[in-house]
């Protein structure tokens, strides 16, 4: 604290109020109604559809279309809500005595970035609990569908053996072909599993391999070595064009994400700025009328 004196030898000390300036009563007011928006409109969009994709096919839009609407969605949220909540946090507080026009507006915006923040942190991790239980639902699914994988590859061999077994079945791929496909129903089928998983791993199909396919196909359903060779065409193209399908829709939904994360960065960042606009609003609303007390002397 810093003394003066006057020219006349007075002392004058400044005058600093022992109030804080956070008033957290607004603050908390504002970000409760913040929040109630928030997951009333988050409610809303998933009752609507906005973010929501049905299980049947063509009954939906694509992945990528669903992600850009949700984000959108959520754009539109937290616009509402930050705008919201930062009017409410600028019309609650009290007003501040003695203190400069420009501190004033500095106070009202600091409120409203604050109540923003704290409904934004208890939305998020209400949010990130959700999805958490998605993905352990996710989680759970999967590793009943990896235990049933499991059970029935365990008749052939495991993945950490495929290498080894498929060049065992090479080396070992007797001369007539045909014969063992017919006398040795489980083994053929185990041979040419283990012909597709090592295509798949490696990215394809040699012709040899195409070829002895071909003979056991003919050797196991009466068809002729061209109509065999025919068919196990067909089943490759069929996997190719599943693996195509696969990345397309792994690389849609990598750009959905992409999409969905800066649009959502771009909200928060317009958000904060909303909140701590509105809430320097509704603070100079509130300061529009001053309350004057009457003194009769004495």
């Amino acid at each position: 604290m810093s003394v003066s004196m006057t020219g006349s030898g007075e002392t004058a000390t400044p005058v600093e109020s022992s109030k804080s300036a956070m008033s957290w009563g607004p603050i908390f007011g504002g970000a409760a109604a913040a929040i109630g928006v928030t997951l009333i409109l988050l409610l809303l969009g998933s009752g609507v559809g906005l973010t929501m994709v049905s299980p049947w096919s063509g009954q939906s839009s694509s992945l990528g279309t669903v992600g850009v609407t949700a984000a959108i969605w959520l754009v539109v949220v937290q616009w509402l809500s930050s705008g919201l909540g930062g009017y409410i946090t600028g019309r609650l507080r009290t007003k501040w005595a003695a203190v400069h026009t420009d501190e004033v507006f500095f106070r009202d915006t600091a409120h409203g970035f604050i109540s923003w923040a704290l409904a934004t942190i208890f939305v998020a991790g209400f949010l990130a609990s959700s999805l958490t239980s998605l993905a352990g639902a996710g989680a759970q699914a999967v590793g009943s569908a990896a235990t049933a994988v499991g059970t029935a590859a365990s008749s052939t061999a495991s993945a950490a053996d495929l290498p080894t077994a498929y060049f065992t079945d090479a080396l070992l791929r007797p001369e007539q072909a045909r014969a063992g496909a017919t006398t040795d129903d489980i083994a053929a089928t185990a041979e040419v599993s283990r012909i597709l998983l090592n295509g798949a791993a490696v990215g394809q199909i040699p012709d040899d391999d195409k070829a002895y396919l071909a003979t056991i196909v003919s050797a196991r359903t009466g068809l002729s070595e061209a109509d065999a060779r025919t068919r196990v065409d067909t089943v490759l193209k069929r996997i190719d064009d599943a693996k195509v399908a696969t990345q397309k829709a792994a690389d849609e939904a990598r750009k959905a994400a992409s999409t969905t994360a800066l649009l959502g960065s771009l909200s928060l960042l317009i958000g904060a700025f909303i909140a701590a606009a509105a809430a320097a609003f509704g603070g100079s609303q509130r300061d529009e009328e001053e309350d004057l007390i009457v003194t009769a002397r004495i």
